[in-house]
C-alpha cells in the first residue's frame, strides 16, 4: 500500500506520520509501533493490545489499565473473586 506521501527525517531520526494515515490505521497517541526491516524495507506495524494475563486483545476485549498494564475484563473480574 502506498500512500504518495513523502516525509523528512529530522536531526532526531523522527519521521510524522500522516495525520489521514494514522485515521486510517487507527494510530493513536501512546499505541505502540514496532519497527523491522525486511530486505530494504522499513516495515511501521501497530502492535495489539494485549491482556498481561491472557492475551486477549483489543477490541475483542475490553481491556483496562492498571498500574501501566493492560488487563481484560475477563480477568479483573478472576482476579476479583478469587481475593486478589
Amino acid at each position: 500500500m502506498s500512500s504518495g506521501v513523502s516525509r523528512k527525517v529530522d536531526q532526531l531520526g523522527r519521521v510524522v506520520l500522516p495525520a489521514e494515515l494514522r485515521k486510517q490505521l487507527e494510530i493513536r497517541v501512546g499505541d505502540l509501533i514496532e519497527i523491522s526491516v525486511e530486505e530494504q524495507r522499513i516495515i511501521l506495524e501497530k502492535v495489539a493490545q494485549r491482556c498481561v494475563f491472557c492475551g486477549a486483545t483489543a477490541p475483542d476485549t475490553e481491556l483496562r489499565e492498571f498500574e501501566n498494564k493492560l488487563v481484560c475484563v475477563p480477568c479483573v473480574e478472576r482476579l476479583t473473586a478469587s481475593g486478589a
